[in-house]
């Protein structure tokens, strides 16, 4: 599998392009060393929440208080990410539509 792509827990390959890396690390630099996090949130998240329109947002912890949020699509054969970021304020989040969770 190219390193570059992921499954999701619906079992949709997820292209992470270089363009869409770029815009990544531009917007937030903190995370040019965290690719293979990225990806891994996508394959292996510890929350799925629903987005506005047809996104999903893959959560994973980092830290005590950091957590990584992954903006990705999903569509038939493939799917893409959008964007990721890191926050320590996920209230905003936890109000979204909760669509798989690692504990249940």
């Amino acid at each position: 599998m190219d390193p570059n792509t992921t499954i999701s827990k619906n079992g949709i390959l997820i292209r992470l392009t270089g363009e869409r890396w770029k815009h990544i690390v531009l917007l937030h630099p903190n995370l040019s060393d965290k690719q293979v996090k990225v990806l891994k949130t996508v394959k292996n998240p510890d929350y799925i929440f629903k987005g506005k329109t047809a996104e999903l947002l893959a959560v994973s912890k980092l830290s005590a208080r950091v957590y990584i949020v992954v903006v990705y699509r999903e569509n038939k054969p493939d799917g893409f990410i959008i964007t990721a970021y890191d926050t320590t304020d996920v209230r905003w989040l936890f109000k979204k539509e909760l669509i798989w969770n690692r504990d249940s």
